[in-house]
């Protein structure tokens, strides 16, 4: 209930209570309405932002967040991060990551581990390409 995005018009809402003038959307989307969604085609979510792969453990029921909401939606693939990795590390990653995807045409896990690689011969302290985990 409390893992969510906040997309174009959230900060309004946020700081309001309103939803902007003239939007039909509040710009907040929660782990709960993005678990009622239909993500089963969705191939790949990239969550690439700061901690956006923590979750509150609940009992025996696992870990809730955005991860256990995306795959609870359908997605076969999320990359997310750990930790506050670097901004410029993060862009490093997710280039080299979308150059062997979408360029080289590898597999989804086949291209975030050689990117990962890119990364740990750029930067050897996993702080820098370790904080980022992909979920199958």
């Amino acid at each position: 209930m409390r893992s969510g995005l906040i997309l174009s018009g959230g900060n309004y809402t946020w700081k309001t209570g309103k939803i902007y003038p003239n939007e039909t959307e509040d710009g907040i989307l929660t782990a709960r309405e993005i678990s009622q969604l239909d993500l089963s085609n969705t191939e790949l979510v990239v969550l690439s932002a700061c901690e956006t792969g923590l979750g509150e453990i609940k009992g025996d029921e696992g870990v809730y967040g955005l991860q256990r909401a995306f795959k609870l939606a359908g997605v076969n693939n999320l990359i997310m991060s750990l930790w506050q990795v670097p901004d410029g590390q993060t862009s490093e990653l997710m280039a080299a990551f979308y150059t062997h995807w979408l360029q080289d045409k590898m597999a989804i896990p086949e291209a975030f581990s050689k990117a990962q690689q890119a990364i740990k011969t750029k930067y050897e302290h996993p702080y820098f390409w370790a904080g980022f985990v992909l979920l199958r």
